[in-house]
Formats: structure tokens, sequence, C-alpha cells
């Protein structure tokens, strides 16, 4: 595997998936039964943005910088939303802040990172990394923390291994890099699968929106056996080209909580302001079976 993270921490696409991930759980604290998070593909868990990859790409300062305007905290584009949509951000942003204690935006949060930030004492971690550099880092970082534990393995094997958790509440966040040609077949499948195996946990799919034929050939095969409950949403960043990267990006949730429906139809289109390429943001959020917009 080639991936590396370090290059696009913190991109538009960082920006909605890890938005929408503290909203879930923010949702699921407000239960007080223990819940347990389970991270397929975690990668080291922090980023640094003054680091060689992030300046080489600058890819950041289209997401997060947008955002924060360099400060670890909300800079002018979220000062300037509509206050139902910086309380939706809140949780997101005040994890970013704790990190970058200096004031200054240098660190960016991955996933393992943000989830452990709103943990309670009673919830549980696992995230789980097969790249040797990137496991160390992120067992180094959780180390010490009894809530989360970091596991060298293979993200689709750990779908298999880790669900159902004894919790009986959580999430699966599926992160995969979309490397491999048949990524999205493979996407499909492991929900699928582990659906079968937790028919109750909530399961948040990331994908890469590159070629409209692959998204459309993606959702065609959801449609047959996705769960009732199954919430797409998506931004693009840019228009059409002929090139192959990363024009927007796009989540599948399963058994969302009842509240994110209404809650992204505030908070999508704030975020389609800020990060839009020369005003080309779109977004689209619908649902992929059974369930009609409330």
């Amino acid at each position: 595997m080639n991936y590396r993270h370090e290059f696009h921490a913190g991109n538009f696409a960082d920006v909605v998936k890890h938005a929408v991930l503290c909203r879930i759980l923010a949702y699921l604290r407000e239960k007080p039964a223990p819940f347990r998070v389970i991270d397929t593909h975690a990668g080291s868990g922090l980023y640094d943005l003054t680091g060689p990859e992030a300046i080489r790409t600058g890819e950041w300062q289209n997401g997060i910088g947008r955002l924060l305007n360099g400060d670890a905290t909300p800079g002018p584009a979220v000062l300037a939303m509509p206050e139902a949509a910086r309380a939706l951000l809140a949780p997101y942003l005040d994890a970013i802040a704790a990190l970058n204690i200096g004031g200054r935006l240098t660190i960016y949060p991955g996933s393992p990172m943000l989830v452990r930030a709103l943990l309670r004492r009673h919830d549980r971690l696992i995230a789980c990394e097969l790249e040797p550099q990137a496991a160390a880092a992120l067992t180094a970082r959780l180390r010490g923390d009894a809530r989360a534990k970091a596991i060298a393995i293979d993200g689709w094997t750990a779908l298999g291994a880790y669900i159902p958790p004894k919790e009986r509440r959580g999430l699966v966040l599926i992160d995969p890099p979309f490397e491999a040609p048949d990524e999205f077949s493979r996407l499909a499948n492991a929900l699928a699968a582990a659906h079968r195996k937790w028919s109750t946990g909530i399961f948040i799919l990331w994908y890469a929106i590159k070629d409209d034929a692959e998204v459309a050939a993606f959702i065609r095969k959801l449609k047959r056996f996705a769960p009732a409950k199954t919430l797409r949403l998506e931004l693009i960043a840019a228009k059409a080209s002929t090139g192959s990267g990363l024009r927007g990006s796009g989540l599948i949730v399963v058994n969302p909580p009842w509240t994110l429906h209404g809650a992204l139809q505030i908070l999508l289109p704030a975020l389609a302001g800020v990060l839009s390429r020369s005003g080309n943001a779109a977004t689209r959020l619908d649902w992929v079976n059974g369930e009609t917009s409330r």
C-alpha cells in the first residue's frame, strides 16, 4: 500500500467525514449506556500540517485551513455560518482546538484521536491499522489510555473479528484508501457481511468521488442489500474534469441517529459554502433505501 494520509490530512474530504463522525459520537454520548467505536483504517492518529508532506500538497489549506484560517479557533468562515451550523460543528472544532494548545493550527487529528476526544470513561475504541509505521505511531499515541486500543491488523479482517462488540451500542468507521481497483465492490460486500453480524450498529462508509460511473455502480449494488435506514451524503468540491483527482467525497451511514438527517440539512450547505473551489461546490443528501426525508 502506497497511500500516506500525511499528504491529505485535513483536506475538504476529511472535514466533511470528521464533522459527521463527531456529530454521531455526540449523539451516542446522550445516552448513559457505553458504546464502542471500531475504526478499520485508522492511520497514525495525528498529522503535522507544517511537515513536508502537508506542505507539498497544501490540501489542508482548502479544507480545515478554510474553516480555521490558520488558527486553532473558528475563523471568519465559521463565524459567518448560521448559529445552528456552528453549534453542529462544535464537537469537531473543539477537539481540534484541544490539540493545538498554542492557538496556531499545526496539528490535525485523524479519526482515532477525534474519537478518543469524545469518549467517556466507560466507552471504548478499537483502532486498526496495518501499515507498520502508522500502526507504531498510533500505538504510541494511544498508549496509557485504558479506553482505547491500537491493533496492527488489516481493516477488512477486523470487521469480522471485532463485531458485534459486547457493548451492543456504537459505530464502525470504514475508511479505505481507495487505491485498489475493486475498493468500491469490497466496501459494499464488507458492509453486507458486517451488518448481518451487527444489525443495530451504526456504520459509516467513506468513499472517494473521482469517477461518477464507479460511484453510481456502487450505489446500485448497495440498493440491493443495504438496510432500510441507509443515508447517503456527498460534497462535490470541484466540477468534473478529465483528471483522476479527488473532486468530491461521500459517506454512507447505516442506522443513522434519527437527528442526523435534519442536522445535515443545516451543516452540509454551510460546509459547501466554505469548501467550494471557485463556487463549484454541490451537496447531496438522500436515502439509499427505505426512509424518506423528514
